[in-house]
C-alpha cells in the first residue's frame, strides 16, 4: 500500500524542480499546477520516469479516486490517506481553499465531496495530507507535506461559523431562499423572478511557513526545500520497511518536535519533522 514515507523516499532519489519543463516535454501537463499534481501522483506511484501508459496503470493500482478542482480531495490512496494539493506563487502567501473549509480529517458523509469519491472504496474517514508547493518561474522551490490534524481544527469549529452565517442570511425577511450546500442562495431577486444570488464562502488558511515558524524556516536562497510534518504515532503506523528507508537516508534530517494542538494550543502533540534542503 502506497504511503507518504515511500513518496518522500522517491522524491529525494528523483527530485524534479523544473516540473513544468519536465512534464511539458512529455505532453502530460499544460501548467505548473497540472505539473505539480502529476508529480505528486508519480511520487506515490514511483512512476516519475514511466511513460503515460505505465503511469496510468500504476495510478489505477494505487489510487481509489482522482478528483476535480471543485471538490476535495484531489487524490485518495486505496486503503490510505486523502491528499489535497495547493500551488502558490509567493513563498509565504496564504492558501486559498475557496468554498471548502480546512479539514483535520476527511469524512465520507461530508456534503462537499462527490458521490464518486464517497463510493470509490469502502471508507468512513481518512487522514488527509495537505501538499503545498511554491513555484517561481516554472521552478519548484519548496514542498510541504502536512497532515490535516496538525494544520486544521475539528470540523465542528468551522461548521459552527458556517451555520451561524447561513442562519442569519436565511432570517432576512421577504426573500425567497433555496436549498444549497453554499452559505445561501436567493431566488427571484428581480420582478421577473429570473435572477438569483449565490452566497459563497471563500475559506483560506495561513501558509505553513508562518504557522510552523517555531519549528523551521524557509530559506529563499536555497534551490529546493522539503518539509514533512506528521504525528509520531502516524509515522510509527507505517510499515517497518518504509520507516527504515527514511531513517537510513543520509539526505533527510528527521527531528522529534512538539506541535501546538489546533484545537487547544495549550496542548502539544509529539511529531516528526522531516526535511531535505538543497
Amino acid at each position: 500500500m502506497a504511503n507518504l514515507l515511500d513518496a518522500v523516499f522517491t522524491l529525494i532519489n528523483n527530485p524534479k524542480t523544473s516540473l513544468q519543463s519536465f512534464y511539458g516535454s512529455k505532453n502530460r501537463a499544460n501548467s505548473m499546477g497540472e505539473s505539480l499534481e502529476k508529480y505528486i501522483k508519480d511520487l506515490f506511484c514511483d512512476t516519475i520516469e514511466a511513460n503515460e501508459q505505465k503511469a496510468l496503470q500504476e495510478y489505477e493500482k494505487v489510487f481509489s479516486y482522482l478528483g476535480n478542482q471543485n471538490n476535495p480531495p484531489d487524490i485518495m490512496l486505496k486503503n490510505g490517506d486523502a491528499i489535497e494539493i495547493k500551488k502558490i506563487e509567493s513563498p509565504n502567501s496564504a492558501i486559498a481553499l475557496n468554498s471548502s473549509f480546512p479539514k483535520s480529517r476527511l469524512y465520507a458523509n461530508s456534503p462537499m465531496i462527490t458521490n464518486e469519491c464517497r463510493n470509490c472504496e469502502p471508507w468512513e474517514e481518512k487522514d488527509i495530507i495537505y501538499v503545498i508547493g511554491h513555484a517561481k518561474k516554472g521552478e519548484l522551490k519548496y514542498l510541504w507535506f502536512i497532515y490535516g490534524d496538525l494544520y486544521a481544527a475539528n470540523s465542528a469549529i468551522y461548521q459552527k461559523i458556517k451555520t451561524v452565517i447561513t442562519t442569519g442570511i436565511n432570517s432576512i425577511p421577504n426573500v425567497e431562499f433555496a436549498d444549497t450546500k453554499e452559505l445561501g442562495k436567493v431566488n427571484k431577486v428581480d420582478p421577473l423572478g429570473i435572477t438569483y444570488l449565490r452566497i459563497r464562502g471563500m475559506w483560506g488558511i495561513e501558509n505553513p511557513n508562518k504557522v510552523f515558524n517555531y519549528l523551521t524556516s524557509y530559506q529563499k536562497e536555497k534551490e529546493f526545500q522539503l518539509f514533512v510534518l506528521l504525528r509520531s504515532s502516524k509515522f510509527d503506523s507505517f510499515t517497518a520497511v518504509s520507516r527504515q528507508k527514511i531513517n537510513s537516508s543520509a539526505r533527510l534530517n528527521i527531528r522529534d518536535v512538539e506541535v501546538k494542538n489546533p484545537n487547544n494550543p495549550a496542548q502539544l502533540i509529539k511529531c516528526k519533522l522531516i526535511t531535505n534542503i538543497i
